[in-house]
């Protein structure tokens, strides 16, 4: 199962292009919000989530992300029960991803520590030990990062090429007549 945590303020093409591919690939996804299951974007974008973060399931855990969007980030920074699953994906082996900014919540956490890594741009001063690159998504083991709202569809398509291999990466990539130029 992979879990994206959503949190008001959340920027809504990190989270809907990316739940979108990894569904398009045969990936089970919830979606989970923090302080309840209506849960409004950065843009005035409100979805309605799957379950709460109080909800996840360790044993079904295979991968944890996090779309940026500060207000998303916040709120992701602010739930002990959020905070408690990123650990846990962590230390357990599983893979944990984040976009925009997101990925500054694993570093403080460690977890991007050494690790190649991007966030969005003017954020790299709060990626403590990540060797920050120039990418729109990179993988360093069962670390993924993606770079801002611009690179959602990159950033998807690692994550289904993690999970379910390149070529069916490349089959939905080809499905959304995405080509980057």
């Amino acid at each position: 199962m992979v879990y994206f945590l959503v949190g008001k303020g959340f920027e809504e093409t990190e989270l809907i292009a990316p739940v979108d591919i990894l569904r398009r690939g045969g990936v089970e996804v919830q979606t989970v919000g923090i302080g309840g299951t209506e849960i409004e974007g950065a843009h005035g974008v409100t979805i309605r989530t799957d379950t709460t973060v109080e909800k996840i399931d360790d044993g079904k855990l295979e991968m944890i992300v996090l779309p940026g969007g500060m207000g998303g980030v916040t709120a992701i920074r602010g739930s002990a029960a959020a905070i408690r699953a990123l650990r846990a994906a962590h230390t357990g082996g599983k893979f944990v991803a984040a976009i925009c900014a997101g990925p500054t919540v694993l570093a403080e956490l460690g977890i991007t520590d050494g690790k190649k890594a991007v966030c969005y741009p003017g954020m790299e001063s709060e990626m403590g030990a990540a060797e920050m690159i120039d990418a729109d998504a990179v993988r360093d083991g069962k670390l993924i990062c993606g770079r801002a709202p611009g690179a959602a569809l990159d950033f998807g398509l690692l994550l289904l090429e993690t999970l379910k291999g390149k070529d069916t990466a490349e089959t939905v990539r080809r499905g959304l007549v995405y080509e980057k130029r």
